[in-house]
């Protein structure tokens, strides 16, 4: 079963708490989990940035909207129960809670109304799903962003694609840099940028200390690079008795190519031009920051009396 989402968690976590008993959010992931038959791959499934697992922040988001809507209430920090209106609500039977069921309620309804400004300020489309109640609006931003970064991969594989031979090498050169190989950009890239040698466009260091080379082949081409090309660039790293390279290319490999890299004994990296759109934006390469948004929340240390 897919991750559901987080208005689907809503009735199966009021019912959780229909003993009467305090429970901790674990307890509710982990009773939830086993409602929904989740694997566990589905339950420790991330959202985009890595800081949060998907199925935590929707079940998290449920408690939140419970417990605006005044069905659940916290005791101490970490751990809630239900209340007086929320054991009501569970007798009447509800085929679902979701939004529209919540906004019988007062306080969620001023909830929804303080909150309404923040969540139309995001991007059309993730706004249409926070309001559905298909993602939450960790979701949502997160979807926003993957949108701008993507397009901001297509740009840099255009503006690469444009550039002269000379330029995309020393981009090549820079983000392995930047990535940490080849000490400074001075002596980073040997022979980058002189004609090729038996099919090896340069060499770089693989650490500070140059205790190991690796041969780099960076071809700014549009077509699919083929098993042959990968063949040729093999040959070229046995024949200076190199035990490691890296394929880089604007376009992307062919099944073959990726397959025959894959069951060499010598080391072959391919980088296609999405990865290296990726690797340029992580690592800062020809790109700078337009803007930065800070997502906070309770510190609920904080607000623990002494």
């Amino acid at each position: 079963m897919s991750i559901p989402d987080y208005q689907s968690c809503m009735l199966p976590f009021l019912s959780f708490l229909s003993d009467g008993h305090e429970h901790t959010l674990r307890e509710a992931e982990d009773k939830l989990a086993t409602h929904f038959s989740l694997t566990s791959a589905e339950r420790v499934k991330l959202l985009p940035s890595g800081q949060q697992g998907i199925f935590k922040n929707r079940i998290g988001w449920a408690r939140t909207y419970l417990k605006k809507a005044g069905l659940i209430e916290a005791t101490k920090r970490g751990v809630f129960k239900i209340t007086q209106r929320g054991l009501q609500s569970i007798a009447s039977k509800p085929s679902k809670i979701d939004v529209k069921y919540l906004e019988q309620f007062p306080e969620f309804i001023e909830f929804r109304e303080s909150s309404k400004g923040a969540i139309h300020s995001v991007d059309a489309a993730p706004t249409a799903g926070v309001a559905s109640g298909a993602i939450t609006p960790e979701e949502s931003i997160e979807a926003t962003h993957q949108t701008l970064r993507e397009q901001l991969a297509q740009e840099l594989l255009a503006r690469l694609l444009a550039c002269s031979p000379s330029f995309f090498e020393q981009v090549v050169v820079e983000l392995l840099v930047k990535m940490g190989y080849g000490g400074s950009r001075q002596d980073a890239g040997e022979r980058l940028g002189q004609t090729g040698d038996g099919g090896v466009d340069g060499v770089i260091k693989e650490d500070r200390l140059g205790l190991d080379q690796i041969f780099i082949q960076a071809k700014r081409w549009q077509g699919n690079v083929g098993r042959p090309d990968i063949q040729k660039f093999v040959g070229a790293l046995q024949g200076q008795r190199a035990r490691k390279g890296i394929f880089i290319t604007t376009s992307s490999y062919t099944a073959e190519a990726v397959d025959y890299a894959s069951r060499i004994d010598t080391k072959v990296v391919l980088i296609d031009g999405t990865r290296l759109a990726d690797l340029m934006i992580d690592f800062d390469v020809g790109v700078s920051i337009s803007a930065s948004y800070v997502v906070k929340r309770i510190d609920s240390d904080y607000f623990d009396e002494v």
